[in-house]
């Protein structure tokens, strides 16, 4: 049995319908609603099914007449790679009139497109007006889809890479025409920006080897455990969340820093959106170091699939 009118949207409908500046725009709006009430969801529920297996779960209403939904997913690691831990799943969308399913769209790629468009916006809101050169620290999906949403917020004239498979880091900058670096604590110090995009179980980034200005973007750790970066970093830098409720319950390497009594729940000074809202201040200086935690909005995915699905109904 069907649902009449259900607009399926697969991966490649995804890639086509959902273009990375429009996706900024809507990101950006998407946190500022977050952080202002507008919006509502449930911190992510995730059921540890065993051997890296997770299922999680992200509901949310997009304002009291706008849409709701949910994301489903699930992160399994690859068999014949066990470090490589792919996202599946579904964005379902529900009509705010009659409550009808309307819009199922493949989330992978909604994630994939709406995290680097939310890193983007972070940049653009945190990073240094003059920052020119990022480094991206990892050499997945997550990687490809940065290297097209960051230049749109800043000119970078270098964009450099680090994997801990070095072969995998050249192959990507060959593929993209930036720079592969293999000594990362002295790439670090020529980055004004820097994104972690990995699947690492321990610091691969040092706080000690961060000059001062820099901007920091912590991308790849999404549950308690995993942590990219250490206390150091955590400590040294002004810590700014997508969500302050899920950052308290997921954020891997501050509950690693609060734990060893580096730092305290106030550490967490503002909501990315507060910050786009005018409402608390994000970078203080140009000396300041600061740090973006993306854990991942459902509203986020359900604000794209909104859109995908309005284009889908287009003559």
């Amino acid at each position: 049995m069907g649902f009449d009118g259900l607009v399926m949207l697969d991966a490649a409908a995804v890639r086509a319908g959902l273009d990375y500046p429009g996706c900024i725009a809507m990101v950006r709006d998407a946190m500022k609603s977050l952080s202002a009430g507008i919006t509502r969801q449930l911190p992510r529920g995730v059921i540890d099914l065993g051997g890296g297996r997770l299922f999680g779960q992200m509901p949310a209403a997009l304002g009291d007449d706008g849409m709701f939904g949910a994301k489903l997913i699930s992160v399994f690691p690859e068999p014949d790679r066990p470090t490589i831990r792919r996202h599946r799943g579904l964005v379902v969308l529900f009509d705010p009139v009659d409550g009808r399913p309307v819009c199922v769209a493949d989330a992978e790629e909604i994630t994939h497109i709406r995290t680097a468009a939310a890193t983007a916006v972070a940049t653009d809101a945190l990073a240094r007006t003059d920052a020119k050169s990022l480094l991206l620290i990892g050499t997945g999906g997550q990687a490809r889809t940065h290297l097209k949403a960051l230049p749109l917020v800043r000119d970078f004239k270098r964009i450099m890479v680090w994997g801990r498979d070095a072969a995998k880091a050249e192959a990507l900058a060959l593929e993209t025409g930036i720079s592969a670096v293999t000594d990362l604590s002295q790439a670090v110090t020529q980055a004004d920006v820097i994104c972690t995009l990995t699947g690492a179980s321990e610091p691969v980034l040092r706080g000690g080897w961060l000059r001062p200005g820099t901007h920091v973007n912590l991308v790849g750790s999404s549950v308690p455990g995993p942590v990219e970066v250490d206390g150091e970093l955590v400590r040294r830098c002004r810590y700014i969340a997508d969500s302050r409720a899920n950052a308290l319950l997921a954020a891997a390497e501050f509950l690693a820093a609060r734990a060893a009594g580096l730092v305290d729940d106030s550490h967490i000074v503002a909501e990315i959106g507060e910050v786009l809202l005018g409402r608390i201040q994000g970078r203080q200086s140009d000396e300041q170091i600061t740090a973006y935690k993306s854990l991942g909005h459902a509203v986020q995915d359900l604000a794209a699939a909104a859109h995908l699905y309005r284009r889908a109904l287009e003559p």
